[in-house]
């Protein structure tokens, strides 16, 4: 099944770009059918447009009531007639309006091997932590901050001279694999949003990657 996909995004939008080149490639069974960002100077709506991909913007208006947002956010999106909603790249915490609206079909993808370092700076807290191995996190979205239901993981090493950027990056790769990998898994009835289990793990050494691989 062709998954039809709304992203949310609020930055540059390389997990966009990264779905977009897993479909191209077949390597991942969806559709972009919608980009919304809160952001209207996020570099990532030039890749959706680049691609021919409609794009939607609601900036977060100083002292607007976040209910009230969220719903309006919860009717562009349904615009999209979205089959699962991926927030990649967004900044912005949705209220129970809009999570009730696309429950069980809305994941995230979250810089931390979760439920660890949960928040907007998952990568500056592993450091300050000094823990020796992070990750990304692909999970569902609940009410809470990054506590939604786990559906897949990649670890990354912290290596002894990370800065914030370069273990930045490495996560990233890791997200651009796993990210296209669980939305085909879910498209191909691989994983279960309900929390099916990964079958095996390969490693990837050039980028000293864990990275989560499905039975086909």
């Amino acid at each position: 099944m062709t998954l039809r996909l709304v992203v949310l995004i609020s930055g540059k939008g390389s997990n966009l770009g990264a779905i977009a080149e897993a479909i191209d490639a077949g390597r991942c069974d969806a559709k972009i059918a919608l980009v919304v960002s809160d952001r209207p100077d996020a570099a990532g709506l030039d890749i959706a447009r680049s691609r021919g991909i409609e794009t939607q913007t609601l900036p977060f208006e100083k002292g607007i009531d976040r209910e009230a947002y969220s719903a309006a956010l919860a009717d562009l999106v349904a615009q999209g007639a979205p089959d699962l909603v991926v927030l990649a790249g967004f900044m912005r915490i949705v209220g129970k309006s809009f999570i009730h609206r696309f429950s069980g079909r809305m994941i995230n993808i979250h810089p931390s091997l979760l439920p660890a370092f949960r928040g907007p700076d998952g990568v500056g807290d592993a450091l300050e932590a000094g823990v020796k191995i992070t990750g990304c996190t692909v999970h569902l979205v609940d009410e809470g901050v990054d506590t939604g239901r786990i559906l897949a993981q990649a670890a990354v090493p912290v290596l002894p001279d990370d800065d914030r950027a370069s273990l930045h990056a490495r996560i990233q790769r890791a997200e651009h694999q796993l990210l296209p990998e669980v939305i085909h898994a879910i498209a191909n009835a691989k994983m279960r949003l309900d929390g099916g289990l990964l079958s095996r793990v390969t490693i990837d050494e050039d980028a000293c990657i864990i990275v989560p691989r499905f039975e086909s």
